[in-house]
């Protein structure tokens, strides 16, 4: 028995690679294209481990990702790949198209084609989890409650919006085709290996740079923030435990402003990491332009995944925040090797 993680050497994805070897999880097939966020230094402790066997691949690419399906003959295909930060999407929407929609398609052909070699056991037993995001459900005013699995999709910027389309293609191939998909729409994650694109990982790397910390419009743009290791939690819940066809919201219970986040950021770098003149950090954030259609506020509902799967996070804000800074601190060159002048140009390029 044996798994397929797609986009397992990514943020996320490597995140859950480890942790599901190191909970006693069968065998896994890491498949990924490695795009600039996918990283194997991600994956080093895995190094030498035969239950971690990784194939170079697309899912946009039908032939490879059936061939490697027919090969390994996982019992069960989770599917973090996917194009992720809306900067980028905003810039250039053609990629998110490629990867988040016609990729999940062909991903989901060859799941298909998969399927059907499987014998009726084999068949009942096997499942698709698709990962998604709370961006497809659009922007919540001040008041208004938080999004549920029954909330319209509502995206507003091309990333949202492709994760959305592959969303509705899952769906679809549950209801036309039967294949046994479950999905998952997670809030904003944080923790190691987050590739400092993202607003955390990127305050931590200007900060320590003595560079500015940019920070969009006022400030005032409200997340739900998830530690990794909880969404990793999550989706073992979902996939040993999910209704077929059924939509999980994942979600932290930590609704803060972006200002808050970086203030906190801030005072815990103060006293983990003094700066030379005892200034503090805080002194470094730089107000920029707000990005274009920047959605005000997210907010999940986490209330449906509890009372079915009996899942809840384990993380404060408060306490994950404390742990991914330890760690970034701790693995300086981890993140040295993944900025590189790409990254560089991209960061200057985004908050000229």
């Amino acid at each position: 028995m044996t798994i397929l993680v797609t986009g397992g050497a990514g943020f996320i994805g490597a995140n859950f690679v480890m942790d599901w070897l190191a909970a006693g999880g069968e065998p896994v097939v890491n498949y990924d294209k490695l795009t600039y966020a996918g990283n194997l230094e991600s994956l080093a402790s895995l190094k030498g481990n035969n239950s971690h066997v990784f194939v170079e691949g697309d899912i946009g690419n039908y032939d490879t990702a059936l061939a490697t399906l027919n090969q390994h003959r996982p019992r069960a295909i989770v599917n973090f790949a996917a194009e992720s930060h809306v900067d980028r999407s905003i810039h250039s929407p053609g990629e998110f198209i490629h990867t988040n929609i016609l990729g999940t398609y062909q991903l989901l052909e060859a799941a298909r084609a998969y399927l059907a070699t499987l014998n009726e056991a084999e068949k009942a037993a096997f499942r698709f989890l698709h990962v998604s995001t709370d961006e497809v459900y659009g922007s919540l005013k001040a008041n208004d409650p938080a999004f549920r699995e029954s909330n319209a999709y509502e995206p507003n910027s091309p990333y949202s919006a492709s994760k959305a389309a592959s969303d509705h293609l899952v769906r679809a191939y549950h209801h036309t085709y039967g294949l046994p998909v479950v999905t998952t729409n997670c809030s904003n994650n944080y923790g190691p290996y987050q590739f400092p694109e993202k607003l955390i990982p990127l305050m931590i790397h200007n900060a320590l740079a003595g560079k500015k910390l940019p920070i969009y419009g006022d400030g005032m743009n409200v997340r739900d923030w998830l530690y990794v290791g909880d969404h990793c939690s999550a989706i073992r819940a979902v996939l040993d435990k999910g209704r077929l066809g059924e939509t999980y919201n994942i979600g932290g219970w930590n609704e803060m402003p972006n200002l808050t986040v970086v203030h906190t950021l801030c005072d815990i770098l103060d006293a983990e990491r003094p700066r030379a003149d005892k200034s503090s950090y805080r002194t470094l954030m730089n107000f920029v332009p707000d990005r274009p259609g920047h959605d005000r506020r997210y907010a999940i509902d986490a209330s449906k995944i509890h009372k079915e799967l009996g899942w809840k996070p384990a993380e404060s804000f408060e306490t994950g925040i404390k742990k991914t800074v330890r760690w970034y601190l701790d693995n300086q060159a981890w993140v040295g090797n993944v900025t590189s002048g790409a990254y560089r140009q991209w960061v200057a390029k985004q908050y000229q």
